[in-house]
């Protein structure tokens, strides 16, 4: 994921965790942050459209499918370990909000514009980066 980052013009620092990072409990008691301040990459999977969807949402707050699906009219359906592979290169709980394969629309929880700096995954349970909100819907 460095490379990538460097590749995309970001100077964003990979760090490694002694600690899993999978849930975003987890990422802010390993890295020191808020809860709130964890940027989840949860990737759906379309069902009319066999699409994917990213959604990167707060850290505290619970995806609302319904309303999203009404949204985007189509149905979100849970993507299993291999379409989150496959879509963006990552592993489930290590997805990155940026530098995947093909371009993915993605839905940005705005609560995650009300800090300065967040926290990401970064292709892998164990490793995360910080970012503004902004890198990551700029990108």
């Amino acid at each position: 994921m460095q490379n990538t980052l460097r590749e995309l013009g970001y100077a964003n620092q990979v760090v490694e965790l002694p600690d899993s990072t999978r849930t975003a409990q987890e990422a802010a008691d390993a890295i020191g942050c808020e809860v709130a301040q964890i940027a989840k990459s949860i990737l759906f999977h379309k069902k009319i459209s066999g699409r994917p969807l990213l959604v990167i949402a707060s850290g505290v707050n619970r995806v609302n499918e319904k309303l999203i699906s009404s949204m985007i009219q189509d149905e979100l359906g849970k993507a299993d370990a291999d379409f989150v592979r496959e879509q963006t290169g990552f592993v489930i709980g290590g997805v990155a909000p940026l530098g995947h394969p093909t371009a993915i629309k993605t839905i940005v929880d705005e609560d995650l514009f009300l800090f300065s700096t967040i926290w990401a995954a970064a292709g892998h349970p164990k490793a995360v980066f910080e970012l503004t909100p902004d890198e990551m819907v700029f990108k």
